[in-house]
């Protein structure tokens, strides 16, 4: 396109920016609208819309401006009632609706107006909710577990006072202690928000939108915060509207989808002329966030920022309220036991002093050490890390993604990433490289060499049938090259557009690579009609050149498309051997499909060129007139050639296929693709890996010894089945049908539209199969959208992008990295809760229930519990955390979202019966051992001891009885820290032995294991050596000999495991292995 020679436009005065801003004002009316006013109809024509095509992609930096959105001249609104309804002019032209914004609709705003309007009003950004941090903070401090802190801050301090006389220094110390761990949590959370906010923001910084917009006579490509009110943007096929935007110019086809905004799943229709004079309802206003489904056009900005539709939901719905994810449901089903449990024991010591203790034993325990042992019981039985726990192993784990190139947009889809059985995978960009080329060329009459057209055209001795084929090639294509690579070799070159357009571009290219000028005809177009998934072709329309008047009205019509869909349309065609037009009969018609299927068993997508000369009776540039065009496509079309299109498979494709099938998910392709030629691709990348042929529909529905449930028998046994559906065949299959589809092995859907892809996810999820969708374009994003997991290519269109739950950044095969991190954040987060149940709740909670039932002097202390918890345990339970997969997780079949929970009966056996159990008595043994060796009580007379544990018993005062209490209490805790060593050893492996992974080696190191130990054993000797906490916790020195003997028996504790796997290994159906977890 040449710049215009008109002056620059220049900022309008403020009364006409005043006066414009009264047409951009919104408003919320009670009142029925007014009747629209009725302006000149605006032309479609081709000057603006065919130069976007032609024109070339520059680049320009955005310029950094502070954000004034509420002082922006277009900002004034008035709420007054219900019914949105915003006034634009809308009623006018589009000439004039360029002129109240001062704009010039063939050159654009220039780059200094454009800079000055964005320093006014501000980057086009939707407002950012206000964080309400009071709200917060309380959330931070008062919510989850600490809410039951806070309610053992208020037992101690009424402990302290009033209940202690004296006053007990050691409940003041308590209540603060806890404080302080309640404020710890808080200030985690708070800062786990935070890395994840960063996170997420750094992902999304990844995906910047860009958008095509005209300034200076030129074509760039601009981040869309940088779009100001009066910009002129290209709207294409698969992208996001960037801004508020009323249509100038389009394709006569052009259609959005406003869902995302309005709710409603039915797509738009988009104008040139108001339909409505409700801004929300004219058809000819294009609102930021909805999507471009098929057709383009081309639109001038109006509202940007807050002051657009999406701006303003977006700054109504700041208080929205997220739902839990799967994995929170899962975390909080656990909590809600643990917390069931904790309030059933804690009110069963209740009633039992009450009922019990206080009348037969009324100097055994007083309120205070009732209270206590409550609250001991609730600080034992709470895992107050586990939330902590969560968050770090679902952050990590995204963060490993991130460095494999996968992009999850949110953490709660790391985890379902383990349930994954089914992919159904798009073919172009997915499973092939989509650098398509053209390898076979035919005549319905008799095929013709790509070498033989290239040199017939470039010596200028083509005849006519192979100069129609080029001329229809060329002008029947919407792709162009990149200018900047113009001096490249043509296969070398960049091309905009998608790839079938390319590869014939390239082809016209390579027939004169001399004379590019041909590439870009003078001719106008004067209608044209886009590819779409629906329709499977494309139209151009340019007015005929002849000069007689007979035909100066009509146009010649070049078509290129899907030959199924174009084939039954035809009734002549260009014979390649006689140069001329022919009726098109029943031999022709055999051989072309003939050749069709030929080229489709080859794994090449089958192209069919049309041309036809029609004389439209609507006026050009009119609504009817694309109407009468888009209805008279598929009428009388002479058949001017076939293309065969290669487009090789990834590299990776075989790979992921085959890594796939091995983890026990099975890969679908779903492409619109004809059916011979997605089986061949099928075959070539393993998703047909038999030498069977594939069953079709009716093969399948007229064998009756087929069954679903044979077929998943086959499945398992590794004969699967395979299967071909004809998208045609999608909506006729009955849930009989389905019922025995969903069980084949392999299958390829083809032929296939979008509203098929989503019937075809929808029909699989409903079997009770966690579907995964993979695709680019914008036909993807109804599957995308309705998947378990939706993953895009980051090459894909925006709305691909926006309907996905993950990105993948270069491979295809990341997908497969996916899912085997979607399993280990899985196994790690059950490994950090069987850890954490086995001392900080089984072990801690029955020093209580012994004191109170049994009348043993009390164990563990509270103090020594809120260690455990919150301090030992929590830091060793964050290294399991960075545990690797300790086998193959791909080996495992995947896992069943309905029947597999994160917490389980197996798990609590583990934890409880078989760890905690050994911990527990190991533990209590410790303590026994510490009175018989220093105090030379025996274990007989500590039991049912209540009030005998008094000044006089075996001869002690009171105060050498306390000492012997508190010395034993941390002898107690000595032995549960140093038991959990070799706990984490054993757990950090459910199969493997020791020996097979050990945390040295580099295959499984984790050198976050070794320090976690060494904290938590700094931990305990401050809790116990230090002076200070003596007097005010109630803690003692650990005799040396108390700190070497828990070591052995911890190794004994894995030495037990290690038996536990080793019959799990030579017994896989022993009753060992049915326990296992």
């Amino acid at each position: 396109m040449v710049a215009s020679d008109k002056p620059e436009p220049e900022v309008e005065p403020d009364d006409q920016r005043q006066e414009t801003d009264k047409d951009l004002r919104i408003t919320f009316d009670d009142g029925e609208h007014p009747e629209p006013r009725r302006g000149r109809r605006a032309e479609n024509g081709g000057s603006i819309f065919r130069g976007w095509s032609q024109q070339r992609d520059g680049s320009r930096g955005s310029s950094r401006s502070r954000q004034r959105a509420t002082d922006a001249p277009y900002a004034g609104y008035q709420i007054e009632h219900r019914t949105l309804s915003i006034h634009v002019s809308e009623s006018h032209p589009s000439a004039q609706a360029c002129q109240q914004l001062n704009v010039s609709a063939d050159t654009g705003l220039s780059n200094d107006v454009a800079a000055m309007r964005l320093e006014c009003d501000g980057k086009n950004i939707l407002p950012q909710p206000k964080t309400n941090y009071l709200r917060k903070i309380l959330g931070y401090i008062f919510g989850g577990f600490c809410s039951v802190l806070w309610v053992g801050v208020v037992v101690f301090f009424i402990c302290w006072k009033p209940l202690s006389k004296p006053e007990s220094p050691t409940n003041l110390a308590l209540a603060i202690l806890i404080l302080i761990v309640i404020f710890l949590q808080a200030a985690f959370n708070a800062f786990s928000d935070w890395s994840t906010s960063r996170t997420m923001k750094s992902i999304t910084d990844l995906l910047p939108s860009k958008t095509h917009v005209m300034r200076d006579g030129q074509v760039y490509v601009l981040p869309s915060c940088d779009l100001v009110a009066g910009d002129i943007v290209r709207l294409t096929v698969g992208g996001k509207v960037p801004a508020d935007v009323r249509i100038i110019q389009h394709s006569g086809d052009i259609r959005f989808d406003k869902s995302m905004l309005t709710g409603e799943s039915e797509e738009v229709v988009g104008t040139v002329d108001v339909t409505d004079p409700n801004f929300l309802e004219s058809r000819n206003i294009a609102l930021m966030g909805s999507m471009v489904v098929n057709g383009e056009g081309v639109g001038l900005v109006i509202l940007t920022g807050g002051r657009t539709v999406m701006g303003r939901i977006a700054q109504a719905m700041s208080d929205v309220k997220e739902m839990p994810t799967l994995i929170q449901r899962e975390i909080w089903r656990f909590v809600r036991i643990i917390v069931c449990m904790t309030i059933l024991l804690a009110t069963i010591i209740a009633v039992t002093w009450t009922a019990w203790l206080r009348t037969d034993h009324r100097g055994f325990m007083n309120v205070v050490g009732m209270l206590n042992n409550v609250m001991g019981c609730v600080v034992a039985f709470i895992p107050e890390g586990m939330p902590i726990g969560v968050s770090l192993t679902l952050l990590m784990v995204a963060r490993r993604m991130k460095a494999v190139d996968i992009l999850p947009k949110g953490l709660s889809t790391v985890e379902p990433l383990g349930c994954v059985n089914v992919i159904c995978s798009d073919k172009t960009g997915t499973l092939t490289q989509n650098l398509m080329s053209v390898s076979s060329i035919s005549f319905a009459d008799a095929p013709a060499s790509t070498e033989q057209v290239r040199q017939s055209i470039a010596g200028g001795n083509a005849g006519q049938a192979m100069s129609m084929l080029h001329r229809a090639s060329t002008l029947c294509n919407d792709a162009t090259f990149d200018a900047s690579t113009l001096q490249l070799p043509v296969k070398e070159r960049a091309v905009n557009r998608n790839a079938t357009d390319a590869a014939v571009l390239r082809f016209v290219a390579e027939c004169n690579p001399r004379d590019q000028s041909q590439l870009c005809p003078e001719i106008p177009r004067a209608h044209s009609i886009p590819f779409n998934f629906r329709n499977k072709w494309m139209l151009t329309m340019f007015l005929n050149q002849a000069q007689s008047e007979k035909q100066r009205d009509t146009y010649q019509v070049y078509m290129k498309g899907a030959p199924d869909v174009l084939f039954p349309a035809c009734t002549h065609f260009w014979s390649g051997k006689t140069n001329s037009v022919l009726p098109l009969d029943d031999e022709i018609r055999s051989a072309l499909k003939a050749t069709q299927d030929s080229l489709s068993r080859n794994a090449e997508r089958v192209i069919m060129l049309c041309e036809k000369t029609v004389t439209p009776s609507s006026m050009p540039g009119t609504n009817a007139f694309s109407e009468e065009v888009a209805s008279s496509a598929l009428e009388s079309l002479t058949i001017v050639g076939i293309f065969g299109i290669i487009d090789p498979p990834r590299p990776e494709a075989v790979t992921t296929v085959a890594q796939a099938r091995r983890a026990g998910v099975r890969f679908m392709m779903v492409t619109g693709d004809y059916s011979l030629t997605a089986a061949a691709i099928a075959k070539n990348i393993g998703i047909f890996a038999r030498d069977a042929r594939p069953d079709l529909v009716d093969a399948m529905r007229a064998n009756h010894d087929v069954s679903a449930e044979k077929l998943r028998l086959e499945r398992g046994e590794d004969s699967g089945r395979a299967l071909i559906v004809e998208g045609k065949e999608v909506l006729g299959l009955s849930s009989d049908d389905w019922d025995l589809v969903c069980e084949y092995e392999e299958v390829v859907f083809a032929h296939t539209t979008p509203e098929q892809k989503l019937r075809i996810v929808n029909e699989f999820r409903q079997r009770d199969n966690a579907v995964a969708v993979t695709g680019d374009g914008v036909n993807d994003a109804p599957a995308l959208r309705a998947a378990d997991v939706g993953v895009a290519i980051v090459s894909g269109s925006d709305v691909a992008i926006d309907a996905s739950d993950l990105v993948l950044l270069d491979k295809s095969d990341s997908i497969i990295d996916a899912i085997r991190l979607g399993r280990l954040v899985f196994q790690n987060l059950q490994k950090v809760i069987a850890y954490l149940l086995s001392a900080g709740s089984w072990s801690e909670i029955w020093p209580v229930l012994v004191n109170v039932f049994f009348g043993v002097p009390l164990p563990l202390s509270a103090f020594l519990m809120i260690v455990i918890c919150v301090f030992t345990d929590l830091f060793l339970s964050l290294s399991l955390i960075m545990e690797k997969a300790e086998f193959d997780l791909l080996s495992l079949p995947p896992r069943n979202h309905k029947k597999d929970h994160l917490i389980t009966g197996r798990i609590y056996g583990q934890a409880y019966l078989f760890t905690g159990t050994m911990e527990t008595i190991v533990a209590h043994s410790m303590f026994f051992l510490y009175y018989w060796r220093h105090a030379r009580i025996p274990v007989k007379d500590l039991f049912f001891l209540y009030e005998g544990y008094k000044d006089g018993f075996h001869g002690y005062t009171l105060d050498q009885l306390n000492a012997f209490n508190y010395t034993g209490q941390c002898v107690y805790f000595v032995a549960l820290v140093i038991l959990q060593w070799g706990n984490i050893l054993a757990i950090r492996n459910r199969r493997l032995s020791i020996v097979q992974a050990d945390p040295f080696t580099k295959a499984r190191r984790n050198p976050w294991l070794l320090l976690s130990v060494l904290i938590s054993l700094v931990i305990a000797i401050f809790v116990t050596e230090v002076p200070g906490l003596h007097m005010l916790f109630l803690t003692a020195p650990v005799p040396i000999e108390f700190w070497l003997i828990p070591i052995p028996l911890a190794l004994g504790i894995l030495l037990m495991d290690e038996l536990r796997k080793l019959l799990v290994r030579l017994y896989p159906s022993g009753p060992v292995a049915w326990a296992a977890w």
